[in-house]
């Protein structure tokens, strides 16, 4: 039989995108989506042939009356936590868009919420499904570079509201900037909640887990803006320095065209480096014996590891737990660093990492 599928709110942008890669599961299907501004849901609607009778505006009804195998949820950043405790007592799994939470607490929330309804929670990272971002992990744990030392992360892209789900552009302006919860604070808005996450989340998996001792970072608040378009965050391991940038605000959007700076990861290690830039064809994997370099073809991913609907259905169908950034436990970590960076830039100071 297949898995029946919930859409839940329609905050973020993903949710299309999410939806399509139900659609196109053979074993799932959308029995129900939900949002309190039905006018968000039209594209969807209509991309995928959603009858009246699967369309909600309360949780609760939609819940009921869909009977849902596992939720997606993509509500701002700020309501996380409010939707996993709410879905959870249902005994719905949670597939949660990122970020994980506004903060470690709420993320504690959610983990709870799951933890007592005895259901599944895993955390997406779209970078997590990136061909050139799978590689270097594989070289990494391969040894091709001895022993991890450095991450560097730069990472984001011309602005949220410069594409819609399925990276349709559109033109942002300042009243859609006034209106959208990406730019208020209270809701998890800024480029440092949007993107950080990414790197310190992927970087926790280069890591093996592994947590750094403080944290500092900066952020820039342009044109009176109440949340950041731009972040710098370093965080201090007993092996050494990895930095974290994020950027609303880039050049150009990576997927289309790769700004300058390049969006993705370096990874430094004791016997060598490797570089992986967001929707890449290839890394370079630079060793002692190729010191110039070497251009790697990127691995061709499989299922149930080339979107996160393949890899979640798995998880259930095998009864196994997420493993690696969906995995709660590594996303708190990226947490972690994550609320640290907050507290550093608000004080203007370095900070021990939060636990």
């Amino acid at each position: 039989m297949k898995l029946r599928v919930a859409g839940i709110n329609f905050d973020h942008m993903h949710m299309g995108d999410l939806l399509r890669m139900v659609t196109e599961h053979p074993q799932t299907e959308i029995v129900g989506i939900c949002d309190e501004q039905p006018p968000r849901m039209q594209m969807v609607i209509r991309n995928f042939g959603i009858p009246r009778e699967r369309v909600f505006t309360n949780v609760d009804e939609c819940l009921e009356k869909s009977r849902p195998d596992f939720v997606i949820l993509c509500p701002s950043t700020g309501r996380h936590a409010e939707y996993v405790e709410r879905v959870a007592p249902y005994r719905v799994h949670m597939l949660v868009e990122k970020p994980f939470a506004a903060s470690v607490r709420e993320a504690d929330r959610m983990t709870a919420a799951a933890r007592k309804n005895k259901v599944l929670l895993a955390i997406n990272w779209p970078l997590r499904w990136v061909p050139s971002h799978c590689t270097a992990y594989r070289l990494l744990m391969a040894g091709r570079i001895g022993d991890l030392q450095e991450v560097h992360f730069y990472d984001g892209n011309r602005g949220p509201l410069w594409h819609t789900a399925d990276k349709i552009e559109t033109t942002p302006t300042s009243s859609k900037k006034r209106k959208s919860w990406f730019y208020k604070k209270a809701q998890g808005g800024g480029s440092l909640l949007d993107y950080l996450g990414y790197g310190t989340t992927l970087g926790t998996w280069f890591h093996r887990g592994v947590q750094p001792t403080e944290v500092t970072a900066v952020t820039d608040l342009p044109n009176g803006l109440e949340v950041d378009e731009h972040s710098i965050t370093i965080a201090r391991y007993d092996c050494g320095l990895s930095k974290f940038e994020t950027r609303w605000g880039t050049f150009s959007d990576p997927w289309i065209a790769q700004p300058q700076p390049k969006c993705g990861f370096v990874l430094k290690g004791t016997e060598g480096t490797i570089s992986s830039y967001d929707y890449q064809p290839t890394v370079r994997l630079q060793t002692k014996r190729h010191p110039q370099g070497q251009v790697i073809k990127v691995d061709a991913l499989k299922s149930p590891f080339q979107n996160p609907v393949q890899y979640f259905v798995d998880c259930l169908r095998r009864e196994r737990l997420p493993e690696g950034p969906l995995a709660p436990a590594i996303s708190r970590i990226g947490q972690q660093i994550l609320d640290s960076a907050v507290l550093s830039a608000r004080r203007k100071r370095t900070v021990p990492l939060l636990k």
